[in-house]
């Protein structure tokens, strides 16, 4: 390894697998864990799993994996769960890594609202990842949609039916499920400052986390400062302005084809996507990019060999606009929409 590194191995097959393992030690070496508010340790990148077709993603679990990855995020809804746990179970058979060495990340989704609903729904989690327990259990959205079987019901004329479950019966079920071990850590996904604040206002357990939507278009550094003013991490999702969302259109702004950042990334000599990412860990933020592209998996995790300027911090932390690229639409008119703010109206 040592010869590698300094240039004196021929090419050979031999060396491109010490090439390989050498990369993976130094890798593995880069990656910071943040301490959450009750001492678990979370490492600050992960692999996000939304979008990611079941064909792919537990390839994409693999890889990750395998490319030093130790921080895996996933959700009821996103239809995937068993397929990420087939990767995982790969991982840990072939002793690639062991379950207490990659934390793992699931939601509870908005048709498990109420409090009776919440153990069953990380059960079947933790069913579908083939895991006795998560080391993170968020409340997805705020809001509660009826409990009728499907993700998204409806109502007669089309428009989502909604539950009237209050988000604070719900925080009661999530502790329930940390008392009885199935989860190692509790937390938020979604919510405003007004709906921290009324979690924190009646919470036996803090929340650890609020994980939300975070780039250079929508940056919410007053949300983001609220939060960890309480010591509550923030996990900014959509890195990369999710490109690939299904409800993209032609006339969207594209975050990664933005001038200024393109010119950072040229400044720097690195991708658009390392740049965007790096910005985020510089915040102090944790991040989850997704990709099921085994070289863009590998390129969104080498962001650690370099820093960013605070000229260019700067530079892309002003390019706010409220861009919202999950406005969760869906919901509109809910009173505990988070983005709304009924329950708050007079």
């Amino acid at each position: 390894i040592a010869k590698f590194a300094a240039g004196q191995l021929q090419i050979s097959s031999s060396s491109v697998c010490v090439c390989l393992l050498w990369k993976f030690l130094v890798t593995m070496q880069k990656v910071p864990n943040i301490v959450l508010n009750n001492g678990i340790k979370i490492p600050q990148l992960g692999l996000g799993t939304w979008g990611s077709p079941p064909g792919e993603v537990t390839r994409a679990v693999k890889d990750a994996i395998d490319l030093g990855y130790r921080h895996i995020d996933c959700a009821f809804v996103y239809g995937n769960e068993h397929e990420v746990g087939e990767g995982l179970a790969a991982k840990f058979a072939d002793g690639t890594v062991k379950r207490d060495e990659v934390f793992i990340t699931s939601k509870l989704w908005c048709t498990y609202h109420r409090f009776d609903l919440v153990r069953p729904a990380i059960e079947k989690s933790l069913k579908n990842l083939g895991l006795k327990q998560l080391d993170l259990f968020l409340i997805h959205w705020p809001m509660g949609y009826k409990e009728d079987g499907d993700n998204f019901p409806v109502n007669d004329d089309g428009t989502t039916a909604f539950s009237d479950v209050d988000y604070v019966e719900t925080w009661k079920g999530m502790e329930e499920c940390l008392k009885a071990g199935l989860t190692r850590s509790i937390g938020l996904s979604n919510f405003n400052i007004r709906q921290v604040e009324r979690i924190l206002s009646i919470a036996t357990v803090k929340p650890v986390m609020n994980q939300i939507e975070f780039h250079p278009y929508l940056n919410d550094a007053e949300l983001s400062k609220f939060c960890r003013s309480k010591d509550i991490q923030i996990t900014g999702y959509s890195p990369l302005g999710s490109p690939a969302r299904p409800w993209v259109t032609s006339t969207d702004i594209v975050l990664m084809e933005e001038p200024e950042v393109i010119e950072v990334a040229k400044r720097c000599g690195k991708s658009v996507a390392q740049v965007l990412i790096r910005w985020q860990l510089q915040l102090g933020h944790i991040t989850i990019p997704k990709s099921v592209t085994t070289k863009r998996i590998e390129e969104n995790f080498d962001v650690f060999g370099f820093e960013l300027s605070q000229e260019d911090m700067d530079v892309l932390s002003s390019l706010h606009r409220n861009e919202r690229y999950v406005p969760m639409t869906a919901s509109s008119g809910h009173k505990y929409h988070c983005f709304e703010n009924n329950e708050f109206k007079d």
